[in-house]
């Protein structure tokens, strides 16, 4: 039923663009940390890149693993149609304000710079993909609005640049 492959099909491209949710799970070493992830922040680049634009929260994990050059894995479900999972295997270069990429990425996702944590280029080295038999339908109803909410009053409150600064943590990668 399932089959890997080194790149992303047409077919695998138009599947992600319609997906409402995804999970994304990265580790560096110790403990698997696995994140649901909505809104619109994904884009696809080529059969081998993908970008995940990164709004600011609770944590900063993905962050971490990445500067300690950790493993990626992002899974995508149909909840309608057809049944399928497919599970993108990569590594994860952080993309900064201070990079020009980032603003050629922030672009291509019509975001305001200043709500926008960073950005992770994801350089997709495996794709997997099964059948999904056993994903439940399920009925999109609508984007919760709580994180955007929250990250436009923090900033028009000018608070998200300082929270920003003082909930990052940089790795102690000798704990990795």
């Amino acid at each position: 039923m399932g089959k890997q492959y080194k790149n992303l099909t047409d077919k695998d491209i138009e599947f992600i663009k319609k997906q409402k949710l995804f999970y994304l799970a990265s580790s560096s070493g110790k403990e698997v940390n696995l994140s649901p992830k909505g809104y619109d922040t994904i884009r696809v680049i080529n059969h081998n890149t993908l970008v995940f634009l990164n709004y600011p929260g609770s944590g900063n994990r993905t962050y971490t693993d990445a500067v300690a050059n950790g493993e990626f894995t992002i899974v995508f479900n149909a909840f309608e149609g057809t049944a399928k999972i497919l599970r993108l295997f990569c590594k994860a270069k952080i993309i900064e304000s201070k990079n020009e990429k980032f603003y050629e990425y922030l672009s291509i996702f019509n975001e305001k710079e200043s709500l926008v944590r960073n950005i992770f280029e994801m350089h997709i080295y495996a794709v997997e993909s099964s059948c999904g038999y056993s994903v439940p339908i399920m009925e999109y109803k609508e984007d919760r609005t709580s994180l955007k909410d929250w990250v436009i009053k923090m900033d028009k409150t000018n608070k998200l640049e300082e929270y920003k600064i003082n909930h990052f943590t940089p790795p102690n990668l000798q704990d990795i």
